[in-house]
């Protein structure tokens, strides 16, 4: 199996994004699965053409991006990308595209493929938290995780995409108050354990377990 892992450039007046460096930190091989590691751009469509061209050279089975999620205490896998570009505050060309839908043929929405109550599961079994997110914002994160399924729709049927959030890191929450945060190791560490959940459940069911929130 060969996994395509990608990792955001710092946005929004931050100095690191603790999802790119956690990415870096993966090992090369997880499981048997051969592990591809890019950094995406913080940019509307740039961002897909990015990982688009990796798609077509890397030829990977899964495609697995990672996000900067502040305010969140734990990793998140995503359970679903939809088809509106509403952000919050430019991206780092200075695009803010509002109400605007990423893909006009496309879905309203798309659900991963990936097995998001086990990759849960195996987060926690590692000793971290870990949630099923039920919504990726309306930022590039929501952006880049609908472009994939757009493309495994229309193009790449053969392969699956999800995503998942990370917290800040400490350095960035110096001074913000009451902001959760977690290391970089142990961010590593859970996108390790989720990718092995990954590897582990192909071509099976995802787990019958709770997942579900309030909001």
């Amino acid at each position: 199996m060969k996994l395509l892992v990608t990792g955001f450039d710092p946005f929004g007046g931050e100095e690191i994004n603790p999802a790119l460096e956690a990415v870096k930190g993966l090992e090369d091989t997880i499981k048997g699965a051969e592990i591809k590691k890019i950094e995406i751009p913080t940019v509307f469509g740039k961002a897909a053409e990015v990982v688009k061209a990796a798609i077509d050279e890397f030829n990977p089975d899964v495609v697995l991006n990672v996000g900067q999620a502040g305010g969140r205490f734990a990793l998140t896998p995503e359970r679903v990308a939809i088809n509106i570009d509403d952000a919050r505050i430019p991206d780092n060309e200075g695009n803010q595209p509002i109400d605007e839908a990423i893909q006009e043929e496309g879905n309203a929405a798309y659900f991963t493929q990936l097995p998001v109550k086990a990759m849960v599961t195996a987060i926690k079994a590692a000793g971290l938290p870990g949630a099923v997110s039920n919504t990726a914002g309306t930022f590039v994160c929501n952006h880049i995780m609908y472009q994939v399924q757009y493309l495994i729709d229309t193009k790449y049927p053969e392969i699956k995409g999800g995503f998942i959030h990370v917290p800040f890191i400490p350095e960035q929450v110096v001074d913000k108050a009451d902001q959760p945060f977690m290391n970089l190791t142990d961010m590593t560490k859970g996108l390790t354990a989720a990718i092995e959940a990954i590897v582990a459940f192909d071509g099976k069911e995802d787990l019958k377990e709770v997942g579900g929130a309030i909001h």
